[in-house]
């Protein structure tokens, strides 16, 4: 059974995300479509590709991941569509697939084109129903992705200008807020390997972590480590840090939300401030 995934900033409240499954099924009935999200922010490209980023290395081999987050739609951007990994990827050529694109090797990439696949006649602002759907179904069905269009070489995509995190003059390591999830849990970019590269063999405990003008101490391995109401930090189910009220939100209660920074350094001098 071919699995299609779904990633858009359509929300749930419009037909739209219903009317793409609907494509599909009447395409190709026997596909297995699988929502990622439909909560991205409107046109935020870099939410999308980090959400996508965190998704799809556990979908089976042989999946097909649709990303509609299309800021460009009825213009001169590309439909691009490659393999990596034995997944498939078909999105707008906006950048959205920058940490999928930084991880393959020489697959082949092509401009998705070819009309035979597309509904008609194509609307100007919902290529989701019209070229995404129909595309994706006829991939699940065993279409070869050479048959889309023609190819395109690695330096002909867009690619975003992602933030990563850095060392300051101080030794610091610094990242920021990437995302606040539905909890108020606040995600950064700040991934563990960074940490052990740059803290290697340093206790998780004597680092000493701000954000915003907030130290929160050490890494916790769990929420319940800390007393209900007050913060923490910890790794993250997507391996990074992230920032936490224990039965409550960091959003709210630290006032600080996507874009803020992070800071983190070993065994920081006492009354050294955030």
């Amino acid at each position: 059974m071919a699995i299609i995934t779904l990633l858009t900033d359509f929300g749930t409240d419009a037909e739209y995300v219903g009317v793409m499954k609907g494509v599909i099924l009447t395409i190709h009935p026997r596909a297995a479509v699988v929502d990622i999200s439909h909560a991205v922010e409107p046109q935020d490209v870099a939410h999308a590709a980090w959400l996508l980023e965190s998704a799809w290395e556990y979908f089976p081999k042989g999946s097909i991941h649709t990303v509609v987050v299309d800021p460009g739609v009825g213009g001169e951007r590309a439909i691009i569509a490659f393999r990596h990994h034995d997944h498939t990827f078909l999105a707008p050529d906006n950048g959205v697939l920058t940490p999928v694109l930084e991880k393959a090797g020489t697959e082949t990439v092509v401009r998705v084109e070819n009309p035979r696949y597309f509904l008609h006649p194509v609307s100007g602002t919902f290529h989701g129903r019209d070229i995404f759907a129909p595309v994706a179904a006829h991939l699940s069905a065993g279409l070869p992705v050479t048959r889309l269009g023609s190819r395109m070489g690695p330096g002909d995509l867009t690619r975003l200008a992602l933030e990563k995190p850095c060392i300051d003059a101080q030794g610091q390591l610094i990242g920021s807020i990437l995302t606040v999830d539905r909890f108020g849990n606040l995600i950064t970019n700040v991934h563990l390997r960074d940490l052990e590269h740059h803290f290697s063999g340093v206790p998780r405990k004597r680092l000493d972590i701000c954000i915003g003008d907030h130290r929160l101490g050490g890494l916790h391995a769990r929420y319940g480590e800390v007393a209900r109401g007050e913060a923490l930090a910890l790794i993250g189910s997507r391996g990074c840090i992230e920032v936490a009220v224990n039965c409550g939100s960091a959003a709210r209660r630290l006032a600080v939300g996507r874009g803020d920074r992070v800071r983190i350094a070993f065994d920081a001098k006492p009354g050294m401030t955030c």
